[in-house]
């Protein structure tokens, strides 16, 4: 009998980096406060939903994240390093322009072929994708015919979007992910997802 397992995917709320444009990867940078005020607009929108289980990062940004949202249905997170951010290496901590005058040959291989391009000291997407899908993969077998949230990051959650709709990983930047952005995919037997929602903000206006 066909099980269906449905993922709210959520990204985590604004860090200062965030708003300054800088690349933080693994680093551990926290949410900033328009960000914990983000956090609680989204566990005020899903405290209506029936959600059975909840993971996160293990990064503070997407586990407080988690914690304000799954507070409001008495749950435990469940902390998965495999849905870190993509580790950034030394790219972590400067803006765009800044990595593309100190790496431009690295960051013309990234803009045009992420999924194979290392960056220095990091990962390259196909990597990240790996690691993601085990961690993604396992809670789908934990929950079947059940409601999870899964707090992440922006990467991450733009690999799922775009494997569940069969895009070449190489244009996943063409996904937009908002802080806080709700994401619903169904998941039936893993061999079969569908959709449902994509970068929702909705909460962030009051609706």
């Amino acid at each position: 009998m066909d099980t269906m397992t449905r993922l709210f995917l959520v990204r985590h709320g604004e860090t200062e980096w965030n708003k300054s444009l800088r690349y933080q990867g693994h680093r551990d940078v926290p949410l900033s406060d328009e960000g914990r005020a983000q956090a609680q607009k989204i566990a005020l929108r899903l405290s209506r939903e029936k959600i059975a289980a909840a993971y996160a990062s293990d990064l503070s940004r997407a586990l407080e994240t988690a914690k304000a949202i799954s507070g409001c249905h008495g749950l435990e997170v469940t902390i998965m390093p495999e849905l870190k951010e993509t580790n950034f290496g030394r790219w972590e901590g400067l803006t765009y322009s800044e990595i593309d005058k100190q790496f431009h040959d690295v960051m013309q291989g990234w803009r045009t072929n992420p999924r194979d391009t290392k960056i220095p000291g990091g990962e390259s997407l196909g990597e990240v994708a790996d690691r993601c899908w085990v961690g993604l993969n396992r809670i789908i077998d934990e929950n079947p015919d059940r409601n999870v949230l899964v707090v992440a990051h922006g990467g991450i959650i733009r690999i799922a979007v775009a494997t569940v709709l069969g895009m070449n990983l190489n244009d996943y930047w063409k996904i937009r992910q908002d802080n806080v952005s709700l994401n619903i995919i169904e998941f039936f037997n893993k061999d079969r997802a569908i959709l449902c929602l994509l970068n929702d903000i909705n909460h962030l206006n009051g609706m």
